[in-house]
């Protein structure tokens, strides 16, 4: 597995998690790096994404303004802070990266060719 995701855990309803995702092969450089969640009987979704070159980031409606996702050069890492966490952001936080270069349609899937494995995120409430 090419991209490490970690940082997953139990957490009551109002708290915060931090994820982090790195790549061991090689730097983010130039790439787009998102996550995506997939909760129990749902499809996986999209959540957040950062353009590395510039840290422009997006994210889907659902998170916008709980959720900030940032990265740090030097360790070729990205996080997500996920703050004022509901029951419904219980899923599987899975991170992935373009193979090349940053893709517009920054919100499928297709566009990311390397993943990770995923980390669980439990909020009680």
């Amino acid at each position: 597995v090419q991209l490490q995701a970690s940082g997953g855990g139990l957490v009551q309803a109002g708290g915060s998690v931090k994820l982090s995702c790195t790549d061991s092969e090689r730097t983010f450089a130039n790439r787009g790096v998102a996550w995506f969640r997939q909760a129990p009987g749902k499809e996986r979704e999209f959540v957040a994404a950062i353009r590395w070159a510039d840290a422009n980031a997006r994210y889907s409606d659902s998170v916008k303004g709980r959720f900030t996702i940032s990265r740090d050069r030097a360790r070729n890492t990205v996080f997500l802070q996920m703050n004022n966490l509901t029951p419904a952001d219980t899923a599987v936080y899975y991170c992935a990266a373009t193979i090349q270069h940053w893709n517009v349609a920054y919100r499928d899937m297709n566009s990311y060719g390397n993943w990770g494995q995923g980390t669980l995120v439990t909020v009680s409430s």
